[in-house]
């Protein structure tokens, strides 16, 4: 059985482009020569983000879309598809992170990081995939954690519901087999961005010592947000015919600079 091929022109939707891992992502595609739409609440940030995308020689629009509202989701999709065309992938990576003892965590509070990372991330997906589906192609990409895989105290809320795009993902994986539709999952280690940036120092601290007392902070090294972008693009550059359903990226634990320098590579 064949497959409909990628078409020259393959429209991007990035939900959480506005910093960190999507704004690399949707950068990252663009100077691949994507077209894409930049989605997210910050608006002003999109926006300029576009703008510097369209002066490098790529096409971006921004949208503006909050996860957490369903209307919101739909009219980001349309307003998308109306600038760029009929959408062949789409990244969801809108989140935010909030930490806290599960037993110190509100439900109010814990229901809302749920809202964002799973319900959102579905949200967008039941958005675009019956298009997708009709058309015999597309690629949704899920951005997911390895928290999924190695839990990290203070953050039980964002455990489960990155735990849940896991879940979420492999059945997808089943339900589209056949369709044409490719669905995967990046998860990203620990990466440097603005999500948590904000945080007490003092819980900060009480945090990252409970993660060395259970050996989840092995070294200091943190991922780019560029990294997970080019992650993302060897998903959905795939050929036809091949379907990349998880990458893992991890950050490499630093050489130490006695051995570089023993090698002449002490730069």
């Amino acid at each position: 059985m064949g497959f409909v091929p990628h078409p020259d022109r393959r429209p991007v939707l990035v939900a959480g482009a506005s910093s960190g891992i999507g704004a690399a992502t949707a950068e990252w595609l663009a100077g691949q020569g994507y077209p894409v739409a930049l989605a997210a609440r910050r608006v002003e940030r999109l926006q300029a983000l576009a703008e510097k995308i369209v002066a490098d020689g790529g096409e971006a629009v921004a949208v503006p879309l909050d996860v957490t509202d369903e209307a919101s989701v739909i009219d980001c999709v349309a307003k998308a598809q109306a600038a760029l065309g009929d959408l062949e992938i789409v990244v969801a990576g809108a989140g935010d992170l909030a930490v806290g003892l599960s037993y110190q965590t509100s439900p109010e509070a814990f229901a809302d990081q749920i809202n964002i990372h799973l319900n959102g991330a579905y949200r967008v997906y039941r958005a675009v995939i019956g298009g997708m589906i009709d058309r015999g192609r597309g690629d949704f990409v899920f951005i997911g954690s390895d928290v999924a895989i190695r839990p990290r105290p203070w953050s039980s809320a964002y455990v489960a519901a990155k735990s849940g795009i896991d879940g979420l993902v492999a059945t997808i994986q089943l339900e589209l087999e056949g369709t044409g539709v490719r669905a995967g999952v990046v998860r990203p280690g620990q990466t440097l961005t603005g999500m948590g940036m904000d945080l007490d120092p003092e819980v900060t601290e009480n945090m990252l010592n409970d993660w060395i007392k259970h050996g989840l902070a092995r070294h200091g090294n943190f991922l780019a947000p560029e990294h997970i972008a080019q992650a993302v693009a060897a998903m959905v550059t795939m050929p036809r015919g091949a379907h990349m359903r998880s990458v893992e990226v991890e950050a490499e634990g630093a050489v130490p600079k006695n051995k570089l320098a023993a090698k002449g590579q002490d730069r």
